[in-house]
C-alpha cells in the first residue's frame, strides 16, 4: 500500500512513532508537518480530508461526524486536561463566582464547538449550577466544520478578534478557553484549579478527553486492517515514552504533568480503548447534546472502527 499521509503533533506519546522509533509492519506512514495542527491539520481534515489519518479535536470529531463527514475514529486519544483553569473575568467586571455569569456575554476563545469550551461549560453547569441558556457565547474564530449551526445563544460579534484582549479590556467580562495573558486585570473564575480539576476527577471519575486520531473512511474500506495497526503503532510509541518517564526523565513541563496526571488517576495518564475512557466519553456525548453540538446522544461505540472497540 501507499503511505498514509499522517498529520499529527509532536508530543512525548508521538514523538517515538514520528522519529521511527516503532516497528510499522506493512503499515507506512508520511508524517506532514502542520502548525498549528488545529488550524492547520484538523480544519482541512473536516473540510477537505487532507489527510488520510489526522490528530482530531473530539468535539470537532462529534461535528464532523454529525455533519456526514466520511471518517472514523479510532480510540487513542493523544492530549487530555482537566478544564477548571480554562475559565477567566475580569476583576472589574463584577463576576466572582460562576453563576454571575448568567445574563452576561461570555468569550470563547476560537469556535464554540472547541473541545476546551465544551468541557467547561460542562463543568460549569453540572458542578456549579450554571445555567448555560441564561448565556451569550461569543465565539473569536470560525467553526473547524464549515456545516455546524450555532444555537440561539451564540453571537458572533466578535470573530477575528483576541479573547486575551476582549478580556482585558473590560470589553468583554468573562472568557474561557486557552487564553494567555499577563494583565493583572484578568484572573481565574475557579479558584485553586488544578486540584479542583483533580477532585473534579475525585467525585466523578471523568478523565477528560481533548485530541484523538481519525482516519478516512475510504482507507479503512479499501485496507480494514490500517485501523487496527494504527492503534497498535501508538500503543507501542506510549510504551516508549512511559518507559522513559519511568526512568524519571522528564525534561518538560509536559513530561513533568503527565507524571503527576498518572499519580491523579492512578496509573497510565494516556489510557486507549473504549472500556478506559468510557466515562469520559459518555460524558462528552451528554455534554455535546447539552450544548447543542450533537442533534442526539450517540454511545461511544458508535464513534470508531469497529475492529477497534476491544482494544486498549
Amino acid at each position: 500500500m501507499q503511505p498514509l499521509k499522517i498529520a499529527l503533533g509532536t508530543y512525548g506519546l508521538t514523538r517515538p512513532l514520528k522519529q521511527g522509533e516503532v516497528k510499522l509492519g506493512r503499515l507506512a506512514l508520511d508524517f506532514v508537518e502542520v502548525e498549528p495542527i488545529t488550524t492547520n491539520g484538523m480544519r482541512p481534515m473536516v473540510r477537505e480530508l487532507a489527510f488520510d489519518v489526522c490528530e482530531m479535536a473530539f468535539t470537532t470529531y462529534l461535528c464532523a461526524r454529525a455533519a456526514g463527514k466520511p471518517i472514523t475514529a479510532i480510540p487513542v486519544f493523544l492530549t487530555r486536561n482537566f478544564h477548571q483553569w480554562a475559565a477567566f473575568t475580569n476583576v472589574k467586571s463584577g463576576i466572582a463566582a460562576p453563576k454571575d455569569l448568567e445574563g452576561r456575554m461570555v468569550g470563547v476563545n476560537r469556535g464554540y464547538t472547541v473541545t476546551t469550551g465544551l468541557w467547561v461549560r460542562g463543568i460549569l453547569q453540572h458542578e456549579y449550577g450554571v445555567d448555560l441558556e441564561k448565556i451569550t457565547w461569543a465565539p473569536t474564530d470560525e467553526e473547524h466544520v464549515a456545516e455546524f449551526k450555532p444555537p440561539r445563544n451564540v453571537d458572533h460579534r466578535f470573530l477575528g478578534r483576541s479573547a486575551a484582549e476582549l478580556l482585558r479590556s473590560g470589553e468583554l467580562g468573562a472568557a474561557i478557553g486557552d487564553i494567555r495573558t499577563d494583565s493583572p486585570d484578568v484572573r481565574p473564575l475557579i479558584p485553586d484549579a488544578r486540584q479542583a480539576g483533580f477532585a473534579y476527577y475525585r467525585k466523578t471519575g471523568v478523565y477528560p478527553i481533548n485530541h484523538g486520531v481519525v482516519v478516512k473512511n475510504a482507507v479503512l474500506e479499501a485496507e480494514p486492517w490500517v485501523a487496527t495497526a494504527l492503534v497498535e503503532a501508538f500503543a507501542a510509541a506510549k510504551a516508549i515514552y512511559r518507559e522513559r518517564l519511568g526512568t524519571g526523565a522528564a525534561a518538560t513541563a509536559a513530561d513533568k504533568n503527565a507524571l503527576e496526571l498518572a499519580g491523579v488517576v492512578g496509573g497510565d495518564p494516556f489510557p486507549f480503548g473504549v472500556a478506559a475512557n468510557r466515562k469520559a466519553l459518555e460524558t462528552m456525548l451528554e455534554f455535546a447534546v447539552e450544548q447543542h453540538l450533537l442533534p442526539r446522544k450517540l454511545a461511544p461505540e458508535e464513534l470508531f472502527a469497529p475492529d477497534t472497540l476491544a482494544l486498549g
